[in-house]
């Protein structure tokens, strides 16, 4: 098959450049080149620096970062990837413009780190959180390790497996939000229960609260006035004394003064109309000390020495404190308590309806997450099923001879108690390498080999159904070799004709079939060492694949193997 101009076509993961990041001073490549497939090979010897080039993906992924792989002297590293999208995949653009990125036909993911251990994250030039990378790049990628293989034993993540493959994740979601709905109803119910049966004794005791609060008549600011009012009481014979002094000084010889002083005024302003502006003022101000001593007589008269009265209100204060020191730290806090009370009565006294109304819910949510349980059970079932069939083809297309793949189901009763969130089901892959021999759990009987090439039957079975173009292959291959390794090759060819694929190898069957071949290679330049990354023409692939081959002793033999093995590459793209 000929896929010459796929990745102009496709989207894709086109440049990506890194600053400073471990041996990597500078590197700037370019993926857009590709002739004849999709498939982007790196090869390099052990510690090349091909493990670097992972963990700069890993970091435009949101992953973990660290100043302590910035390069020995720089202040910064940074990484850059540019990737070309799908217009037909909403859900990216959706985040694109849910995030305020530019939505456009490319994406531009740059992370940068500081010595000081500052990270940040832009997408399209803007500063993007953790998770919103994490969310965006894991529409554009997908990346599978040798680490990835380890998901494989643990059975607990196989259901999720399953429900990918199946695209369950919407109905499993649903059931999930129902099922945290009846929890929570119930949990509630069983605490309306506690509650009911301490009622009589708390409803009593908000009864005695309540009716101390309301028998006592509180107003807010009372205490204030009272206490303005008490003091006023105990300085009343001061009070009284001060005032009459006051008065008897005002009414004797003043008013009569005052009133000559108007008198005078008139007769002055007859005989010098000049003199106008201060009779009126002289005038003015005659009348309003008449006013003053008007009110201070009022004052006087007010005021009396009354114990008895200086008695109730200290008594009323006393009150209103006990209130303040029980209820609140003022007379406002006691009265919102009350409040409270009065509102807490009232559930209450409604507790035994709105206990019937609980258990309706929690009987409706449990009915309607099993009904959820059932259907999505039913729906997994035979999505199994078509799984054991693909994973059939597959591994027999990866040199799994009449080996078996199963998804074996624990027996569960499917009653309301054993209901979780993601549902009845319970499974665990199990595998029989060899024909003759009973299917048990992957954990028991795949080696290291056999689950690289089924974590790589996986990877093919999920790529077909999800929107990710662009998968990197880290070193998978390990622990292959012979039929199993030419198969493996075929398998990756066969996903990079509708993905664009990179793969880190040590397997020459695969480096001789990408489309792009690059050589991560180390050296010492100026005392310092350096990882670089290049392209390879085509006489440098068959010096890298003699050295894949044989190592330091590459002979005629070894580079005609590779001239052989870079051929059949070509021809099977």
């Amino acid at each position: 098959m000929n896929n010459s101009g796929y990745l102009c076509e496709k989207p894709m993961l086109s440049e990506l450049r890194i600053e400073n990041l471990a041996l990597i001073e500078s590197l700037a490549l370019n993926f857009d080149e590709s002739e004849g497939g999709g498939l982007i090979v790196m090869t390099g010897e052990t510690g090349a620096g091909k493990s670097i080039m992972l963990r700069a993906i890993n970091l435009l992924t949101g992953g973990r970062a660290s100043a302590d792989w910035i390069r020995n002297g720089a202040e910064m590293c940074s990484v850059e990837a540019v990737f070309e999208i799908n217009p037909e995949n909403k859900r990216l653009h959706a985040l694109l413009e849910e995030g305020g990125f530019a939505d456009e036909d490319s994406v531009i993911v740059r992370r940068t780190i500081t010595t000081a251990g500052r990270s940040r994250l832009y997408v399209n030039g803007s500063l993007a959180t953790t998770r919103q990378v994490a969310e965006l790049t894991a529409d554009l990628l997908s990346i599978a390790s040798q680490h990835d293989h380890q998901q494989l034993l643990q059975a607990n993540l196989h259901l999720d497996f399953l429900d990918t493959l199946g695209e369950h994740w919407r109905e499993r979601e649903e059931l999930a939000a129902v099922f945290a709905g009846w929890m929570q109803r119930r949990a509630e119910l069983a605490d309306l229960k506690k509650q009911e049966q301490e009622k009589e004794q708390r409803r009593d005791f908000l009864k005695y609260q309540l009716d101390e609060i309301r028998n006592a008549d509180v107003s807010d600011g009372e205490d204030e006035d009272l206490a303005t009012e008490k003091k006023r009481l105990k300085s009343a014979d001061v009070l009284i004394k001060l005032s009459r002094e006051s008065y008897a000084l005002f009414s004797t010889t003043l008013l009569d003064g005052l009133a000559q002083i108007r008198k005078n005024m008139e007769q002055l302003v007859s005989l010098d109309p000049g003199a106008v502006a201060l009779a009126e003022e002289l005038s003015g101000y005659s009348f309003l000390a008449e006013d003053h001593i008007a009110h201070l007589r009022h004052y006087r008269d007010s005021l009396e020495s009354n114990p008895l009265r200086l008695e109730r209100v200290t008594e009323r204060l006393d009150q209103l404190q006990n209130l303040k020191r029980k209820y609140g730290v003022t007379l406002k806090e006691v009265l919102a308590f009350a409040e409270n009370a009065e509102q807490e009565l009232l559930f209450l006294e409604n507790m035994e309806k709105r206990g019937q109304e609980l258990e309706e819910e929690v009987r409706a949510l449990e009915r309607k997450a099993c009904t959820l349980a059932d259907s999505l059970s039913h729906r997994r079932q035979l999505t199994a099923r078509e799984m054991e069939k693909a994973m059939g083809l597959e591994l027999a297309s990866l040199a799994f001879h009449q080996s078996g793949f199963s998804v074996h189901w624990q027996p569960v009763e499917k009653k309301p108690a054993n209901l979780r969130a993601i549902g009845w089901d319970r499974i665990e892959f199990y595998f029989a390498a060899n024909p003759g021999e009973p299917a048990r759990p992957l954990a028991k009987v795949a080696s290291g080999g056999e689950l690289s090439r089924l974590m790589l039957a996986l990877k093919c079975l999920l790529a077909r159904r999800d929107m990710v173009e662009t998968v990197i292959f880290d070193e998978v291959d390990a622990g292959i070799g012979g039929e199993a390794a030419e198969a493996v090759a075929r398998k990756i060819q066969e996903l990079a004709a509708h993905h664009q694929v990179f793969c880190i190898t040590h397997l020459p069957q695969i480096a001789a079939r990408g489309s792009l071949h690059f050589q991560v290679s180390k050296e010492v330049v100026g005392g310092r060492t350096l990882s670089t990354v290049i392209p390879l023409d085509r006489e440098q692939r068959v010096r890298e694949l003699g050295r894949m081959l044989a190592g330091d002793s590459v002979t005629e033999q070894t580079q005609a193997w590779a001239e052989e093995l870079l051929h059949k590459g070509r021809v099977a793209a």
